[in-house]
């Protein structure tokens, strides 16, 4: 009884690095993956239950491996495929196993938002329903890809290789794996392989990825305390600059804008097209308010309040708020040549720096 369910936690820790877990039905033939699992690869079919006419049968679905790959592929009519099930598809060589993600014409849309033309590109076929031993077969690859890839960090080490072995993927059949390493420079891996091959008895195909990549696969927790997006949803990246950082307003602090891969966060794009659009209705804040009182100069902006804040030359240690409209109102005045009085009329809030500076010197008890 015990070894029995210690298969059972093996079975399914191996389906679950595949972002699935297996459900129990009568036919063994046919085994149903879960595929609601944390998976970024899965995907949501927002035209299921929509009746599709037999005659435009779109015969093509797409299939997702290992968390961070997926591809399309043609399968005959005669064949009836469901979201989850498990399919044999073509590889080079041999086969591998995949899980379906979506069908129907959910497909052709991410066919055309992916620029896939199956008329212009080779589409690989769908073999088969996985059988029993096809999964049996599958189950034992993926259980020797951890014990692979630790064993690989040795042989490159010894071989001196200036080299990250991240993740390994095998094939289903059992024929392939895939190496999935970082490398700060090009690296000769031609002995490596050589050994990896009489090691494992496997073809080997070596990948490189960047760090962003890294961390997906990696995975880990952010500062935000949740998993890392490019671990837990993100398929794609996007680049991100220091200028989205700026247009938010935020702190140019490395420590607190860089990501687990020591790049940008790619959260720093999420909230950008709203920054940009709202500030869009701001004024150019080189332009000097000027008032009977003196000129004033912008010093910052509240993108939520859509305030902005100025202070008199000659007296940084009071900032004004005043709203943009106002701040239009009084640029206009300014240039038809009119003054207004001063800028505490127009404001709709006030700050002095010398009070906040006074903050510093009282009892901490006070903030708890």
């Amino acid at each position: 009884m015990e070894n029995q369910i210690e298969e059972t936690k093996k079975d399914q820790n191996i389906s679950q690095s595949r972002g699935c877990c297996i459900s129990k039905i009568n036919d063994q033939n046919h085994l149903i993956v879960n595929q609601q699992r944390c998976c970024k690869l899965s995907s949501y079919d927002w035209l299921k239950g929509i009746n599709q006419s037999s005659h435009n049968r779109f015969n093509y679905v797409e299939v997702r491996f290992k968390n961070g790959r997926k591809d399309f592929f043609s399968y005959p009519e005669e064949m009836i495929l469901q979201e989850g099930e498990l399919v044999a598809v073509e590889a080079s060589p041999g086969h591998d196993i995949g899980i379906v993600s979506i069908t129907g014409d959910m497909v052709r849309l991410q066919m055309k938002r992916k620029n896939v033309d199956p008329e212009k590109k080779e589409i690989k076929r769908v073999f088969r329903h996985a059988r029993t031993l096809d999964i049996e077969k599958w189950f034992d690859a993926i259980s020797h890809e951890d014990s692979t890839m630790y064993k690989t960090r040795v042989i490159a080490m010894d071989l001196g290789l200036d080299m990250k072995i991240n993740d390994v993927e095998y094939q289903g059949d059992k024929t392939k794996a895939i190496f999935y390493y970082t490398a700060s420079e090009r690296v000769d891996f031609r002995e490596l392989i050589k050994k990896l091959a009489d090691q494992f008895k496997v073809r080997i195909e070596m990948r490189q990825i960047g760090v962003r990549q890294e961390s997906a696969k990696l995975g880990g927790i952010g500062s935000c305390g949740r998993e890392l997006c490019c671990a837990s949803w993100m398929s794609s990246f996007q680049s991100v600059s220091t200028t989205s950082a700026r247009t938010q307003q935020l702190s140019l602090n490395p420590q607190k804008l860089a990501g687990q891969c020591g790049k940008l966060k790619c959260c720093l794009n999420y909230e950008l097209d709203d920054y940009i659009d709202t500030l869009k209705e701001f004024p150019e804040n080189r332009i000097k308010l000027k008032t009977k009182k003196g000129e004033a100069i912008h010093l910052k902006s509240d993108v939520f309040k859509k305030v902005m804040w100025y202070s008199y030359l000659g007296d940084s240690n009071n900032m004004l708020a005043i709203h943009i409209d106002q701040v239009n109102e009084i640029i206009k005045l300014n240039k038809k040549g009119k003054l207004p009085a001063d800028l505490e009329s127009f404001a709709v809030q006030y700050e002095s720096k010398e009070n906040i500076e006074n903050v510093g010197n009282d009892d901490f008890g006070s903030f708890v």
